[in-house]
């Protein structure tokens, strides 16, 4: 019987679609073949990338890898957390509760409305005029 060499999860927000996976031995996490750094610049957007790691204490403990695909930098630095904190259950049924708990692994499910015939946008009409 061969040993699992990663543990994957899917991490989704708006349009973006993150694959993650997680390796037992400490490395750096890369997306999309870039370190954290170049991929994402922003600070905020590392933290919130990296947030199940700091909420279960195992920062430093695991190397990731992951493809994301699709949407803006924002929700893909949600996705990517979404995804990292899927994968850190299934390595480790004991982090569900915690990552719970910080609302983690509840998929953010708000996406953009579709425009209406008629309208300039999803709501958006023209302005009304009396005369």
């Amino acid at each position: 019987m061969t040993e699992q060499r990663y543990y994957h999860g899917l991490g989704k927000r708006k349009t973006a679609i993150a694959q993650v996976r997680l390796f037992l031995e400490p490395g750096g996490i890369f997306i999309n073949g870039k370190p954290l750094d170049e991929a994402m610049p922003w600070k905020p957007l590392q933290e919130m990338a990296l947030k199940p790691l700091e909420v279960t204490g195992s920062v430093g403990k695991y190397s990731i890898k992951t493809k994301v695909e699709g949407g803006g930098t924002s929700s893909r630095a949600w996705a990517v957390g979404h995804g990292v904190a899927r994968a850190l259950v299934s390595l480790d049924e004991g982090f569900r509760k915690e990552l719970r708990r910080h609302g983690l692994l509840t998929r953010d499910s708000r996406i953009k409305e579709s425009k209406k015939y008629g309208l300039k946008r999803a709501r958006k009409a023209e302005q009304y005029s009396k005369r």
